[in-house]
């Protein structure tokens, strides 16, 4: 039998190639059946049901004797195997207690969806496998983990959900790097997460009528291409991000803390600028409402501070012609008393409980709230006039910020639909909480201060990554000094703290400022917060085009963990944790980053690099190495760039406002590489074929005129203009 299928893709719409996907399938039996797509192969066995996977002939998911599938606890059995054909298979299952479901099986090379489809809802289902390790994923849940350690192995969690602790964004993907193949159960509700070396089970306490289980399998660009269009065709939107956000912010919060007004707003992005900070955007999360409990919260919508901001139209003009974009704060939370709650009330436009809106109670705010329901679409397009008011002061997007819900069970994806709407409207969004989705310009992993294990940092950083939200925002260099939930007085171990944050924050797709740098007597504070804005700017156009290609396929460019990018690599291994810190990940095809960060920022001044297989250059000293190799006590001063240069030696910066590309001769004798980055309508192209002297000029092939290329810092580097195509030969 030949399937074909015709893709198309989402983000530029261009289509693909046809599909050709031989299957077949085995004789059948009552007792047993074998589905087969490509490379994969799904053995069914009926009593218990039970389920196992093959990979290219090699064990890839292997089954549990006692049963692969549980509801309420007892083990399903099918009633035949027989209906079954090439790559899908409808099943009859029945389990002791007499619950009864169907369950639909379709099988494609890289993916296999089981689903399961029954009468009774709020029954508990589990889906259940042997066990693999080391899996990867969980988003803000890994850090909850026993250990700072992204590996989450021996993660169990019967009631997961946001809310836990600290979690905010949510994605119950767990990927399996050395055994080729990944795992997720689509549900906002509350689910069920084992992940060991024993067993693996994804589950729901309440299922709905309908529960989707879903295996991936191949290498990771395969895996995570079908993560990606599940994710899609489940209503979880991955959309485009704008280039602004991947620059160098500043947040009023971390500057600040709740003094903001509009003359200190001003004033400390003035100073910033004047110390040669390139800023690209500004956060005021707060204190622009009107002063009292009935308005203390995002959500006074148009109601302005005017003693604090006399006139918000001037304040965000102002910041506008610095360059900036201005996004407020944000959230779904409504005061009991506040100024449009009484609207909200009369239309049933809030979660209700037993047919009357909800009481909510939480540290922020200090007044009881209601929260809306973005379940009904008239509450959405109600909560959507409102915002209107904020963009009418000329405010270009918002920092989605909702928190403090753990006792309440609310679904994942509580504010998903209004993350979506606003980046369709055009808005820039700081996105903080959801289920699934990358629907904002970046994703913030929860507040990150002084007074907290400084593991936690890269652990929920990385998670992010693995999880499928690579566009990471590491929180705010210094994290808020201004809540005062530690001394703030200046201490050498403070100063070091905010020198080597600053530094590891530069390394990942976006960053931001606060607590200034002229308020720390040691000069070397400012100079390296300095360098780190300037580093995190420079590579500003390389971090966005990875988000580009993110979005339109589904790897984690822009930030990429090692066992990702080199799955077959030992070495990428066991690093990520509190033990080791080695805190490294990908950038692109071309950049490793390797800053010296965790627990031990106070003492420490080497680490141990990693350098996966092939050649690697030493950003600043152009030294080469070969991998895979482990550098052992490598000095890590403040002053050096820790990045290391492989891959297609191939990387974009931005200098003094020119976007230049630079190439790298990896090879001392031969080098050739091609890179391509789309951003739907504007391809830039760089093909280089260097041998013998390096070369000293570039053929723009759009053009087909020479481009003028100098070699600095070890490599060649020439200007470009987006949507030209040019050759190193």
């Amino acid at each position: 039998m030949t399937l074909r299928s015709i893709s198309k893709c989402r983000a530029c719409g261009v289509f693909a190639l046809p599909l050709v996907i031989a299957a077949h399938c085995s004789a059948q039996s009552p007792a047993s059946a074998k589905l087969h797509a490509g490379k994969l192969t799904m053995q069914l066995r009926a009593s218990p049901f039970r389920y196992s996977f093959t990979l290219a002939g090699k064990p890839a998911v292997d089954e549990v004797h006692d049963g692969s599938l549980l509801i309420d606890g007892k083990p399903a059995v099918a009633a035949s195997l027989t209906n079954c054909e090439p790559t899908h298979c409808e099943l009859r299952l029945q389990t002791s207690s007499g619950d009864r479901a169907n369950l639909s099986i379709w099988l494609t090379p890289h993916h296999a969806t089981l689903k399961l489809s029954h009468e009774q809802p709020g029954l508990r289902v589990e889906f259940r496998s042997r066990g693999a390790a080391p899996g990867f994923g969980l988003s803000d849940h890994a850090f909850l983990h026993a250990h700072y350690n992204t590996d989450v192995t021996g993660f169990t969690d019967d009631h997961f959900l946001s809310g836990e602790e600290t979690s905010r964004l949510v994605s119950n993907f767990i990927i399996y790097p050395r055994q080729h193949f990944a795992v997720l159960l689509v549900d906002p509700t509350t689910k069920i997460i084992h992940s060991s070396a024993k067993e693996i089970v994804q589950g729901v306490t309440h299922a709905a009528t309908s529960v989707p289980m879903h295996y991936f399998f191949g290498n990771p660009h395969e895996i995570y291409g079908e993560y990606r269009d599940v994710r899609i065709s489940s209503g979880a939107a991955i959309l485009t991000p704008k280039p602004a956000l991947f620059g160098v912010g500043w947040e009023a919060f971390g500057a600040l803390g709740w003094k903001s007004d509009s003359t200190t707003v001003l004033q400390s992005i003035e100073r910033y600028r004047s110390l040669g900070f390139p800023l690209s955007f500004a956060v005021i999360g707060s204190g622009f409402w009107p002063a009292g409990r009935t308005t203390e919260e995002t959500t006074s919508f148009g109601l302005v501070n005017h003693d604090r901001y006399p006139d918000l139209h001037a304040t965000t003009a102002q910041l506008h012609a610095l360059g900036l974009k201005v996004l407020f704060g944000l959230r779904i939370d409504f005061l009991s008393k506040g100024p449009f709650t009484a609207e909200g009330l009369r239309d049933h436009l809030f979660i209700e409980r037993n047919g009357h809106a909800q009481i909510f109670h939480g540290g922020w705010p200090k007044s009881p709230y209601y929260l809306l329901d973005t379940q009904k679409p008239g509450a959405v397009r109600w909560y959507l006039t409102l915002i209107d008011r904020w963009r009418s002061f000329g405010v270009d997007g918002f920092k989605e910020d909702y928190f403090d819900f753990g006792p309440y069970g609310l679904r994942d994806d509580k504010v998903d639909v209004i993350d979506t709407l606003q980046m369709q409207h055009g808005d820039y969004v700081i996105e903080r909480n959801g289920y699934l989705s990358s629907n904002g310009d970046i994703q913030r992993i929860n507040d990150f201060n002084f007074d907290q294990n400084q593991d936690r940092g890269p652990v929920n950083a990385l998670a992010f990554a693995y999880s499928g939200f690579p566009l990471v925002y590491p929180d705010i260099v210094g994290g808020t000094f201004g809540e005062q939930h530690f001394s703030t007085t200046r201490t050498p171990r403070m100063e070091r703290y905010m020198m080597r944050n600053a530094l590891w924050a530069a390394l990942h797709p976006s960053m931001s400022i606060g607590e200034p740098p002229w308020s720390f007597s040691n000069p070397n504070v400012g100079s390296t917060m300095l360098f780190a804005a300037r580093l995190h700017d420079r590579l500003q156009p390389f971090f966005y085009a990875q988000a580009l290609r993110f979005s339109q396929d589904g790897f984690p460019w822009p930030m990429t963990p090692l066992p990702i990018a080199y799955p077959e690599s030992a070495g990428a291994y066991g690093r990520e944790n509190e033990s080791v810190r080695g805190y490294e990940w990908r950038i692109g095809d071309s950049l490793i980053a390797t800053p010296l960060y965790g627990n031990d920022y106070d003492t420490a001044t080497e680490r141990d690099i990693y350098l996966p297989p092939g050649p690697w250059i030493d950003y600043d000293t152009g030294n080469r190495f070969q991998g895979p190799v482990l550098l052992h006590n490598v000095p890590m001063p403040v002053t050096r760039t820790p990045l290391f240069v492989g891959g297609n030696g191939i990387v974009l910066e931005k200098l003094d406002g020119v976007v230049m590309v630079r190439v790298y001769r990896l090879d001392p004798d031969l080098h050739s590489a091609k890179l391509q980055l789309t951003s739907c309508g504007k391809p830039i192209e760089i093909e280089a074929r260097l041998s013998g002297p390096q070369a000293r000029t570039a053929v723009d092939l759009t053009t087909n005129k020479p481009v003028a290329a100098s070699i600095i810092r070890h490599a060649l580097q020439f200007p470009i203009v987006e949507g030209h195509a040019y050759r190193v030969e």
